[in-house]
C-alpha cells in the first residue's frame, strides 16, 4: 500500500481565510476531510508507521495549526456548512487516535495543543481521552507542563517590582485553564508544592483586575479538579485549604485590604466551597477520613466571604429545587436599549468575569437553559455536560440588537397597564398654595421682618374664633357625662375577677395578711394552732373563719405561715403594722419643754438636763447659758437671780474662745481706727 500524502496546514491568520475565494475554500474543505478519514480507515500499524514518519508537516502540522486557529478565531475559522461540520468532527476523531497511539508526536503531547483542543472540543470529551493517555505519554505532557510551572511561578513571584512579564502569565493561564478542567491531573501538577500557591497569592497584590480574574479561575478550577473522579485527591485538597486559610490571616495582617486578598475574592466569586462541600459528602466520593478535616476548613474560609459579590451562595449542601408548579408573577420592567432585561445583563457578566472568551450570546444561551441559574450554568461550563445543541454552537458569538430582540425569553410578556398610584391628600388641599394662587407679596424665605410686636398679633382678632362659637362649644360639653371604664371587666380581660371586691388587689392583699397575722399571734402558744396541716386543724372553726375571712385556700393559708416562720424580716414588718395602728392618735395632755427658773432645780442651780448641762461644749461640764446658773439674763431687770446671772456671764468670758473681746476693740478704736 502506497504512503497517503501530507496533509497541508490550516492557515493560522484570518488574512489568508479571506484572500481565498468561496470555490477554493470549499475545495480545501474536501481535500482535508478526505485525507483526514483516509489516516483513520488506516490499520493501527500503518498509522503508527504514519505518526513515527510524521516530521511536523503531515498529520500533526495538520491538527495542531487547525486546533490553534479554532481556539483564536472561533467560529469564524471554520463556517457552518457541512464541510466544515464534518471536518471538525473527523479531526476531532484523528486527534483522539493519535493520542491513543504507542508513541504520538512530541507536539501532540505539549500543552498548548493540549489546551487548543480542549478549547475546543469541550472538557468532557478532551477529558476522556487525555484519561486514557499511555503512561510514557502522561510522562511527556507532564514535562511540558513543569517548564509551564517554572515559568508562570517565576513570573508571578517577581511581580512589577523585578520586571516580571505580567501579560504573557495571563496569557499562558489564561489559555491553560482549558486544558486544567479537562484534565485533574494538570491541575494536581500545578499546586503539588507551594511555590506555585505562594506565588499566585502574592501575584494577586498587583492591582491588574484582568490578571485577578485569570489568577481566581485557575485556581478554583485546580482545586475542583482535586475532587473529580475516579482518583479524588482530597488529602493534598485539605492541605492547600489550610494553606488558603494560612495566606488569608497573614494578609490581614499587613496593609492591604481584606478585599485585596486572593482567598477572600475566590470563596466569594465561585462557588468553591459548595461544591468541595457537596462532593465531600456525597457518597461512594473517596473522601475518607479527609472529609472530617476538610469540612471544618470550609467553614473557616466562609468567614472571608465579601456580601453581594460574584456568585456568592449560602454554604450548605446543595439540594434540588422541587418543581411544584408554582412560579413568581413577572414584574413589570421596561427592557434595555438593547431588548435584554438588565437583570439578566448582569448575569450574563458574571459568566463572563470567569470565562472571559464566552460571547453574550452563548451565554444568554446557557441561562435559557438553565432557568437563569448562574450556578447551574457555571457548574455545566466546568463539567462539560451541557446539551448537544449548546456543545456544537458558537461560543464566541455576541448579542447584537437583532439577536438581543429575538430571545423569546428576555423580552418582557405584554401586560395591562397598572393602575396610577392614589392621590395623596391633606389639610391644605385646596388653599391659596395649592391652587398656586398666592401672591407672590405675601412670600417670604426666613424669617419675615414685619414690624409688628406681639402685643400687635394678639390684639389682632381678625383671625380669632368668634366669642359665640366659643360659648356653645362650651355648652355642647358636659364635664359630668364620663364614661365608665371598662377596661377590667370580666368580660372583657376573660379572666376571673370578683365583681363584689371594693378595693385593689393590694388592699385585699394587706387586710389578708392583717388577718392571717393575727390569728398567727394569737395561736403562738398553741402547736399546730390554726395553721395545722392535718384534717382535725382543717375542719375546725377557727380554720373555717379565717377561710371565709381571707378567701383562701387551706393550702394557701398553710403555705403562708410556713413563708412567715421562714422570714423573719416579714414578721417584723407585720409586727410593727399592729403597733402602728393600735395608736389611734389621741393625746391627753401636751407636756411643756421651755424651762423655767426654780423647777427642776437642785441645791447648786438648774438641773443640767437644759441646753448648755453637762452635754454641752463648754468647759467644766457647761455649754453655752452654763454661766447663768441660778437665774436667767433675759429676765426682769432687779431681780436677784438675773443680776446674779449676768454677773457670772461677764466673769466667764475670758475663759472661753472670744475672751476680751470688747477690751481689743477698745485698744483698736484707741489708736485711731474708726468704728465701723
Amino acid at each position: 500500500m502506497e504512503a497517503l500524502p501530507p496533509i497541508a496546514p490550516f492557515p493560522g491568520s484570518a488574512g489568508w481565510r479571506q484572500q481565498i475565494g468561496p470555490a477554493d475554500w470549499t475545495l480545501y474543505l474536501q481535500s482535508w476531510r478526505t485525507l483526514a478519514a483516509a489516516y483513520l480507515a488506516l490499520s493501527d500499524a500503518a498509522f503508527n508507521t504514519a505518526l513515527s514518519k510524521d516530521d511536523n508537516t503531515g498529520v500533526s502540522a495538520f491538527l495542531v495549526s487547525l486546533a490553534r486557529a479554532q481556539a483564536e478565531q472561533g467560529p469564524t475559522a471554520l463556517d457552518a456548512s457541512p464541510e466544515s461540520t464534518v471536518l471538525k468532527k473527523t479531526a476531532f476523531r484523528l486527534t483522539a487516535r493519535a493520542l491513543r497511539a504507542p508513541k504520538p508526536p512530541p507536539s501532540f503531547l505539549s500543552w498548548e495543543f493540549l489546551a487548543d483542543t480542549s478549547r475546543v472540543y469541550g472538557r468532557r470529551r478532551v477529558g476522556q481521552v487525555l484519561s486514557r493517555l499511555p503512561p510514557a505519554s502522561v510522562g511527556v505532557a507532564e514535562a511540558s507542563l513543569t517548564v509551564l510551572k517554572k515559568f508562570l511561578t517565576k513570573n508571578m513571584e517577581a511581580g512589577i517590582a523585578e520586571k516580571g512579564d505580567l501579560h504573557a502569565v495571563e496569557e499562558r493561564l489564561q489559555r491553560v485553564n482549558y486544558l486544567v478542567g479537562a484534565w485533574p491531573a494538570a491541575g494536581a501538577l500545578f499546586l503539588t508544592g507551594s511555590d506555585y500557591l505562594d506565588a499566585m497569592v502574592s501575584c494577586f497584590t498587583i492591582m491588574n483586575p484582568p490578571l485577578h480574574r485569570v489568577l481566581v479561575t485557575s485556581l478554583y478550577v485546580s482545586l475542583i479538579g482535586l475532587t473529580e473522579p475516579p482518583t479524588p485527591r482530597y488529602s493534598l485538597l485539605s492541605d492547600l485549604l489550610y494553606a488558603l486559610r494560612g495566606a488569608a490571616e497573614e494578609h490581614k495582617k499587613g496593609p492591604l485590604r481584606p478585599s485585596d486578598s486572593l482567598v477572600a475574592e475566590l470563596v466569594s466569586a465561585t462557588p468553591l466551597l459548595q461544591q468541595i462541600q457537596h462532593r465531600a459528602e456525597a457518597p461512594d466520593t473517596g473522601a475518607g477520613s479527609s472529609k472530617n478535616r476538610i469540612l471544618p476548613i470550609l467553614n473557616d474560609l466562609a468567614k472571608y466571604r465579601q456580601p453581594g459579590r460574584g456568585l456568592t451562595l449560602p454554604l450548605g449542601r446543595l439540594k434540588k429545587k422541587v418543581d411544584k408548579g408554582k412560579f413568581a408573577a413577572p414584574l413589570p420592567a421596561e427592557p434595555a436599549a438593547d431588548g435584554l432585561h438588565p437583570h439578566k445583563m448582569s448575569q450574563i457578566s458574571i459568566v463572563q468575569d470567569l470565562f472571559p472568551d464566552l460571547g453574550s450570546a452563548f451565554v444568554a444561551k446557557l441561562l435559557d437553559e438553565y432557568n437563569n441559574d448562574t450556578e447551574q450554568v457555571v457548574a455545566h461550563l466546568l463539567e462539560g455536560n451541557m446539551s448537544p445543541h449548546l456543545e456544537n454552537a458558537d461560543r464566541t458569538e455576541n448579542l447584537g440588537p437583532t439577536a438581543a430582540h429575538d430571545n423569546q425569553h428576555t423580552v418582557m410578556a405584554p401586560h395591562t397597564t397598572p393602575s396610577p398610584p392614589p392621590t395623596r391628600h391633606s389639610t391644605v388641599d385646596g388653599d391659596e398654595v395649592d391652587e398656586l394662587a398666592l401672591q407672590t407679596s405675601k412670600m417670604h424665605f426666613g424669617k419675615q421682618k414685619s414690624s409688628k410686636t406681639a402685643d400687635d398679633v394678639l390684639a389682632d382678632r381678625s383671625t380669632a374664633p368668634k366669642k359665640a362659637a366659643i360659648w356653645s362649644a362650651l355648652a355642647a360639653f358636659d364635664a359630668d357625662d364620663d364614661e365608665r371604664d371598662d377596661t377590667y371587666d370580666a368580660a372583657d380581660v376573660g379572666g376571673t375577677v370578683d365583681g363584689a371586691a371594693t378595693g385593689t388587689s393590694d388592699d385585699l392583699h394587706a387586710a389578708n395578711e392583717q388577718s392571717l397575722f393575727a390569728a398567727y399571734q394569737a395561736t403562738m402558744g398553741e402547736s399546730p394552732g390554726v395553721f395545722g396541716r392535718d384534717t382535725t386543724t382543717r375542719r375546725s372553726a377557727a380554720r373555717a373563719k379565717l377561710r371565709e375571712e381571707t378567701g383562701m385556700t387551706d393550702e394557701a393559708i398553710e403555705g403562708w405561715a410556713v413563708m412567715l416562720a421562714r422570714n423573719p424580716q416579714q414578721r417584723r414588718r407585720l409586727e410593727l403594722q399592729v403597733q402602728s395602728s393600735a395608736f389611734g392618735g389621741e393625746q391627753t395632755e401636751l407636756a411643756r419643754t421651755a424651762w423655767r427658773a426654780g423647777e427642776n432645780d437642785d441645791e447648786d442651780g438648774p438641773s443640767s438636763s437644759y441646753r448648755g448641762g453637762s452635754r454641752g461644749r463648754g468647759r467644766g461640764g457647761r455649754g453655752r447659758g452654763g454661766g447663768a446658773r441660778g437665774g436667767n439674763v433675759a429676765g426682769p431687770t432687779g431681780e436677784k437671780e438675773t443680776e446674779q446671772a449676768r454677773r457670772r456671764k461677764e466673769a466667764s468670758k475670758s475663759s472661753r474662745a472670744n475672751h476680751n473681746r470688747r477690751d481689743q476693740r477698745a485698744k483698736k478704736m484707741a489708736k485711731g481706727g474708726f468704728p465701723g
